[in-house]
């Protein structure tokens, strides 16, 4: 799947985020989106997720060569945030089922195998509002990167998470992400050092 900007910007009221932004985001490519806290790294990752619309410019979303309509985009990505909500009342297992009868887990993937990917003994039952933030994360993550998508969006993706989390997420990404398009937006390099391609949102602020 291919994500092609065309001179977009968004503006909230008088302020630009950002502007002037040309690029192409395709298949296998590993992008950072750097800039520190409140810069527009998760504006202009909502704006690649088809979820915002540019206040100036066009994005296009095409796979292989045929354009995909805007309504169906969302079945193509899969997306973790600090923002995007769980449902605490679920138990893990509720949570599991019910994301896999939204979205496809990967080939051959099963939801014994993403219990064991989690690494959470003893969870299974539980409710996800006992769980710790680092839980919690970590249960975004998974579902995000073993749902069966061509592109994979990560906000700050190592938000509460310790050293060993940390590198279970880098693992993470490193095993199920190698062919599809991965977007990180961080305000921490380390996040993103396995990306080859970088875009500094400061460079668009006009």
């Amino acid at each position: 799947m291919t994500i092609q900007l065309q001179n977009i910007g968004k503006r909230y009221r008088l302020e630009w985020i950002f502007r002037g932004l040309n690029g192409t985001f395709q298949a296998g490519e590993r992008w950072a989106i750097l800039g520190p806290n409140g810069s527009g790294k998760s504006t202009l990752l909502k704006v690649l997720s088809g979820h915002l619309t540019p206040s100036k410019g066009e994005v296009f979303f095409e796979e292989q060569g045929v354009r995909i309509k805007e309504e169906a985009v969302y079945k193509k990505i899969s997306y973790a945030a600090p923002y995007i909500e769980l449902i605490e009342e679920f138990t893990l297992e509720e949570a599991l089922r019910f994301h896999a009868k939204l979205k496809p887990l990967l080939p051959g993937f099963t939801l014994a195998r993403l219990y064991d990917l989690l690494a959470l003994p003893r969870s299974r039952q539980k409710e996800i509002r006992f769980f710790s933030s680092g839980m919690k994360q970590r249960l975004k993550l998974a579902l995000a990167v073993c749902s069966d998508t061509p592109v994979l969006l990560l906000d700050e993706p190592a938000t509460n998470l310790d050293v060993q989390g940390v590198e279970w997420y880098k693992k993470l990404i490193s095993e199920y992400a190698e062919e599809r398009l991965v977007v990180i937006a961080s305000n921490d390099p380390h996040d993103a050092e396995f990306c080859g391609k970088h875009l500094n949102i400061l460079d668009y602020k006009k």
